[in-house]
């Protein structure tokens, strides 16, 4: 293919389990920006939490955010948003009552929960956002702008809600998964082909030109529309079966070894980091 982009989720994709970015992917990452090739971070996280990521990248063209609601400059200002309506955010927010799950959404640099505890305190950590404790979580929704709301629980729970969800919002609201834990609704529009697709209109690329990294079900909307779409060794069962080809792990670099590997065209000697 003729690669003019990259793209790649964030968290079991291209950052460590430890939530870090090693120097070899910031290298091999950076040396494919010199040669040409688009550099685009795609994740479920919120701006403010890929803005340190991104930075450390240090050569993203823009970044695509809410699963492919929001798309950023590098330096983060919106280019593109796609937001809930208000009647949709009311109905998830009473589909998560009546399932007795932990619910979040996003303002800003700010996360608004509904309930204190191991869900809140885990994301606060992992995202690098602050939280504030919100109780009437409906009448915030209906108060904001809200492209993303994310419930969080039991693994067999959220695989319940997953197959409840997606026909009960159909035309409605996009429902996915990041992790088996997370329940994440957004608009219908949106996922992160969409997202990609934007910014491939914005910095001259398309989708069949891009290479694109993932390991969950809201990954397989862009790896399946890439031109080249990889798993990394650690994805879904699920994902994997539909998506042909894998790379190593987020734990073994497997993003930066495969682009040395075939965009780089460097050796196996040199893969290792």
């Amino acid at each position: 293919m003729n690669c003019r982009a990259i793209a790649f989720d964030l968290d079991d994709t291209l950052l460590r389990d430890d939530l870090s970015v090693s120097d070899f992917t910031v290298d091999t990452l950076r040396e494919v920006a010199r040669r040409g090739v688009r550099v685009i971070p795609c994740s479920g996280r919120a701006r403010d939490s890929m803005l340190p990521i991104v930075r450390r990248i240090g050569c993203a063209d823009c970044f695509v955010a809410c699963n492919g609601s929001e798309v950023w400059s590098a330096g983060g200002e919106l280019l593109h948003r796609s937001l809930l309506t208000t009647d949709t955010t009311r109905d998830i927010a009473a589909f998560g009552r009546r399932h007795g799950v932990y619910m979040q959404t996003y303002q800003g640099a700010h996360f608004y929960f509904t309930e204190e505890g191991y869900w809140a305190d885990a994301y606060a950590r992992s995202s690098m956002l602050t939280g504030f404790f919100t109780p009437d979580l409906e009448g915030f929704l209906a108060a904001h702008d809200i492209c993303k709301i994310l419930m969080m629980g039991e693994v067999e729970h959220i695989a319940a809600m997953l197959r409840e969800g997606q026909p009960l919002f159909a035309g409605r609201a996009s429902v996915t998964c990041s992790k088996p834990y997370f329940l994440e609704f957004n608009p219908p529009d949106s996922n992160k082909a969409h997202g990609l697709e934007i910014a491939g209109k914005l910095f001259g690329f398309t989708l069949g030109e891009t290479m694109a990294f993932g390991d969950s079900l809201n990954d397989l909307s862009m790896l399946q529309a890439a031109g080249c779409g990889v798993c990394v060794a650690n994805a879904r069962e699920d994902v994997r079966a539909q998506v042909g080809r894998v790379c190593p792990s987020n734990g073994e670099d497997g993003v930066a070894r495969y682009l040395r590997q075939t965009l780089l065209q460097d050796s196996a000697k040199e893969v290792c980091p």
